[in-house]
């Protein structure tokens, strides 16, 4: 499977001077959210580690809020959420202007919080990545025709890699899925029974201790060695590779001030060329640039999309 090719858009003609700043009027408080102060910029995750993010979302806060002084934005603010259907119900209601998810949780807010794809994220250098099934040498599993009335663990339900794009290849595929009380659990012969293991290196351990027959987590996670320990790697082989898909994006609420978007979208791409934005970018998920969607881009989302609609109502 040939993986997709993300070319980098050009930056030149976006760059963004600081010395063009001029004063403006405040921008308004977005309607339906009454209590939001006059000119503050909310940035948000889904988080299960809120002290940990709020570090990573405030230094990126703290680099973009002086360049959008010139659209009316004077401050910032970080809002976690515990899952994705809290920040759902941030977006609709305007306490939340920009979101940063990984793509299959994007498609979900996109799709039923109604927010905009702004920019695909490159982290530590990379702007894609796919999901790798796995499993014993021993098996006999060498496709995913073979994981009928077998186990498959994931890391947790809000997964891209580890969830979302393994799962919806596995229904793509014409293979059913069915939840499992624990590892030790079987499926029906004709379906695929899955676990949440919590951590890459759980799913590592469960597949090659033979608690699951297979595991699915990303390409970056197999070279990962505290998460893929080498002494494990030499009993497993990888049977399916999924298509590419980016990293990482970067998302606004539906109701967005064209202008504060617009700027927003101008400072983010040109954060790789800004040397006063390095230490934000490190801290903001090892961050390396800012991208503009391109159509291979678009065309991955929109198949993850497909699965994670299909996952929404045939699985859960």
């Amino acid at each position: 499977m040939l993986p997709l090719v993300f070319l980098r858009a050009t930056l030149a003609a976006l760059l963004f001077a600081a010395a063009g700043f001029c004063a403006a009027a405040p921008v308004p408080a977005p309607a339906g959210a009454p209590d939001r102060p006059v000119g503050e910029l909310v940035l948000g995750r889904v988080s299960d580690n809120p002290s940990a993010d709020y570090q990573r979302l405030r230094a990126m806060l703290d680099y973009v809020v002086p360049r959008l002084a010139d659209v009316g934005i004077v401050g910032g603010r970080v809002l976690m959420a515990r899952d994705a259907q809290q920040m759902i119900s941030y977006l609709k209601r305007g306490k939340v202007d920009w979101v940063t998810e990984t793509a299959g949780s994007a498609m979900t807010l996109q799709d039923r919080g109604g927010a905009r794809l702004l920019l695909a994220a490159e982290r530590a250098g990379t702007n894609a990545y796919q999901s790798l099934f796995f499993s014993r040498r021993d098996s006999g599993i060498a496709s995913l025709a073979d994981l009928r009335g077998r186990s498959i663990a994931f890391q947790s339900p809000a997964s891209t890699s580890s969830y979302f794009l393994p799962a919806s290849e596995l229904l793509h595929a014409g293979m059913p899925l069915a939840i499992l009380a624990s590892p030790s659990d079987r499926p029906a012969n004709a379906m695929v029974g899955f676990v949440f293991a919590r951590s890459e290196l759980n799913i590592s351990a469960w597949v090659h201790k033979g608690l699951v027959d297979a595991g699915a987590f990303s390409d970056q996670d197999w070279r990962n060695l505290e998460r893929m320990p080498e002494s494990f790697r030499d009993d497993l082989v990888v049977f399916h590779r999924t298509e590419f898909v980016p990293r990482a994006l970067e998302l606004v609420r539906a109701d967005l001030d064209p202008a504060i978007e617009a700027r927003l979208k101008a400072v983010l791409l040109a954060a790789a060329s800004d040397p006063e934005a390095a230490s934000a970018l490190r801290s903001y998920y090892q961050s390396t640039a800012f991208l503009e969607l391109n159509e291979p881009m678009k065309a991955a989302l929109a198949t993850l999309r497909d699965g994670v609609a299909r996952i929404r109502v045939e699985v859960e």
